[in-house]
């Protein structure tokens, strides 16, 4: 595919570096020469300098025909001005960052006359992730596949934790929960695990259920969490502001503490239902006075990765029962389990988790049958939803025990109209199924390249 990308700050820059490889003609336009020619050198990209939203720069990067314009400038109303003159200059598609929340209600609803395809806002898809995890205390992370039907769920097997020292062969003589596990982070590690493979106490496990399973399952391996309540969250962003309403609909008791004065006046004013405090969230003397050891979650929101991760580390201490740390920068990550963080989210990686998921569905037109992508631990592991929609009698109708996969490779999850299947070695897929594969792997575009044909 022929792909614009307008705008390389942090979020463009790791669209970018995700979309590197993978056989697309990338083109990258920005008002910063130093930054254009730095990525030049680093990707096999071309690149124009310039304002990406005059037609002029646009007809220099020779846009016309390209199937996608990804708009991520850090104005609102820049991004949806490119992408009207992206139409006009001949783009196929375009994606727009709008964060802004007085926006977002009319450009939904003016997507098309601006000629916007899709709208991407990092700050509310932020806040809706960690909502989901405050929900669901027992979970680290979740994504979604088959319209919401099937759950791809991260735990941290804690001590107690009843997968302790068992290998899946025998917990699958022990369970009755109907789950798949099919991911193992051990350190930097990552392993599609085998029949033989043992779990260890603070291995990072990804598996596969249906929504209806996944509690049993929790209990069943003993790591069933109480509801939360009373949540802490240190930062006065639009991700603070978003969770701290989404939080409060639902009875929750917050407590937002932000820095700036003006800010937080502005916050109280607009959450009523919040209790706003301004004051430095990184203080000691700070969150004790505001009952730090009383909360049930502590979220870290501030603009500084190292002060989000000092502050989570003194929640642990505390004994704050859920700690949820946004961390920015890639090359922290190697370290925070070491330090017992063990929740967190990146904006910039949700953002182009839903981009890249975007442009494989683009190519279904093409053959690609990807419907749902999301990328795990750290990009090392890829969770795709494909649709068997073309003729395969190769892989049609025979027990999965008799076909080959590629090492690394796993059939997940099997959705076969409404009903959902974790697949065992009989399990057969059909013409029409959808079906979840989850490997090391990168670039698969169909079902087939799952196997060895």
């Amino acid at each position: 595919m022929r792909i614009i990308i307008i705008g390389l700050g942090t979020t463009g820059r790791t669209i970018l570096k995700n979309l590197s490889g993978e056989g697309h003609t990338i083109t990258i336009i920005d008002e910063d020469r130093d930054k254009i020619e730095s990525l030049i050198e680093k990707y096999d990209v071309s690149g124009v300098v310039g304002n990406g939203a005059r037609l002029d720069i646009l007809e220099e990067a020779e846009v016309k025909g390209a199937d996608l314009a990804i708009i991520m400038t850090e104005s609102d109303e820049l991004n949806v001005f490119a992408c009207l003159v992206a139409k006009k200059a001949g783009v196929k598609n375009t994606i727009a960052r709008v964060r802004n929340p007085a926006y977002r209600n009319q450009i939904i609803e003016m997507k098309d006359e601006l000629g916007i395809s899709m709208i991407v806002n990092p700050e509310r898809e932020t806040a809706n992730e960690i909502y989901n995890l405050i929900n669901l205390p027992s979970i680290a992370q979740v994504e979604h596949f088959a319209k919401g039907k099937v759950w791809l769920v991260e735990i941290v097997a804690e001590k107690g934790c009843t997968l302790i020292g068992e290998t899946l062969i025998s917990l699958g003589k022990k369970l009755t929960s109907k789950v798949l596990i099919c991911a193992v982070q051990r350190g930097n590690t990552v392993t599609i695990p085998a029949g033989n493979f043992m779990i260890e106490e603070g291995d990072r496990i990804h598996f596969t259920s249906d929504v209806r399973s996944l509690r049993d399952f929790l209990a069943e391996i003993n790591l069933v969490k109480l509801p939360l309540k009373n949540i802490m969250i240190i930062g006065g962003s639009k991700i603070s502001h978003y969770l701290a309403d989404e939080l409060s609909k639902k009875k929750y008791n917050i407590k937002l503490i932000v820095e700036d004065r003006a800010k937080a006046e502005d916050l109280a004013d607009q959450l009523p239902r919040v209790t706003v405090v301004h004051g430095n969230g990184t203080q000691h003397d700070l969150l004790v006075e505001e009952g730090i050891e009383a909360m049930d979650a502590f979220v870290a929101l501030t603009d500084i990765d190292e002060e989000n991760m000092v502050v989570s580390m003194f929640a642990n201490k505390m004994k704050v029962r859920k700690t949820i740390t946004q961390i920015k920068s890639d090359n922290l990550y190697g370290m925070l389990g070491e330090l017992g963080i063990n929740n967190t989210v990146s904006p910039k990686k949700i953002v182009a988790n839903r981009v890249i998921s975007y442009i494989r569905s683009l190519s279904n037109s093409r053959g690609s049958n990807v419907l749902t992508l999301s990328r795990l631990v750290n990009n090392q592991v890829e969770a795709l939803e494909f649709h068997a929609k073309k003729q395969e009698k190769k892989i049609y109708d025979k027990p999965l025990r008799e076909l080959k996969t590629k090492e690394n490779c796993l059939i997940a999850c099997i959705i076969r109209q409404n009903e959902v299947i974790i697949p065992g070695g009989n399990s057969c897929i059909k013409q029409g199924d959808n079906v979840i594969v989850v490997t090391t792997h990168k670039n698969f575009d169909d079902l087939t390249d799952a196997f060895e044909l």
